[in-house]
């Protein structure tokens, strides 16, 4: 008799959680009206700090796979666009905002609380990592989302997506899903501190553009057009195409800039799409 008790439980558990896989046409009941989908929890400066959570949080669209210990079936459920799942014998739980133990505790004790099952143990993956993200474009080696299964830093996020290439710039953009756009030095995020290396925050948008060039010609021993790097100057210029020729020098260098010519100094400042030439000794 106990065995048939089992047996009908893992089977009416099972069914449960196939029903609550959405089709194409979701039941009106399953998605209130004027319902968003819920916020996501950001990943502060630290992964221990108030507010974050050192593993990943569920959404609206994550699939789950959900087992109870010690029955023979697995089920993957899929989230709904206002967070919850549906399960005949416990009805509707919300499940985006929570980890997969903080779930399958709730599961659990649902179960427990209708008689389905003395103690239960249930146990939740994440098989599919929809919700929670970073949008990584630009200059990388492998533009596309980048899912956020646990707190990750900016340095890392760059790591995934096979860094940066070559023309890239010296810098990266960041906008967030609110606030302002941020900008960070990729050397910094590489050998700085982890005040230069924040975590990243799901949604964000992160962009990482084409370095701006200028060009240089003249008494220079490799002229032509290379990658402005931020705050570089004259001097820095002249050393990126292979220095002075032999009879070049560094006095009266003059510039085109937007149609305008001009002199600088080899402290002053290059701007994207500077003309540079050098001139050449006059003895």
């Amino acid at each position: 008799m106990e065995d048939r008790k089992s047996i009908f439980w893992s089977i009416a558990f099972t069914l449960a959680i196939l029903v609550a896989q959405p089709s194409d046409a979701q039941p009106a009941s399953a998605v209130p009206a004027a319902v968003a989908t819920p916020a996501v929890v950001p990943l502060t400066a630290s992964p221990t700090a108030a507010g974050a959570k050192s593993e990943y949080v569920l959404g609206a669209e994550d699939v789950i796979e959900i087992e109870v210990v010690g029955q023979p079936d697995r089920a993957r459920a899929h989230i709904y666009t206002d967070g919850t799942i549906q399960m005949n014998l416990i009805g509707k739980l919300m499940a985006a905002g929570k980890t997969s133990p903080e779930l399958g505790k709730e599961i659990s004790e649902a179960l427990k609380a209708g008689g389905y099952f003395s103690n239960p143990v249930v146990h939740i993956e994440v098989v599919s990592f929809a919700s929670r993200y970073v949008t990584v474009l630009g200059a990388v080696g492998a533009a596309g989302l980048v899912p956020i299964n646990r707190p990750y830093r900016m340095s890392e996020i760059l790591a995934r997506v096979g860094g940066v290439q070559a023309a890239a710039a010296d810098y990266l953009i960041v906008r967030p899903e609110t606030g302002p756009e941020k900008r960070y030095f990729i050397e910094k995020l590489a050998i700085g501190d982890s005040t230069e290396d924040p975590f990243v925050t799901p949604g964000d948008k992160i962009y990482v553009p084409i370095a701006d060039v200028f060009y240089i010609s003249g008494q220079v021993n490799s002229p032509g057009n290379y990658p402005l790097k931020t705050g570089m100057t004259l001097r820095e210029a002249i050393a990126k195409a292979g220095g002075l020729g032999a009879s070049g020098t560094d006095r009266g260098v003059r510039i085109n800039r937007g149609g305008k010519k001009m002199k600088l100094d080899v402290s002053g400042k290059i701007e994207a799409g500077d003309v540079i030439t050098v001139p050449e000794r006059l003895f």
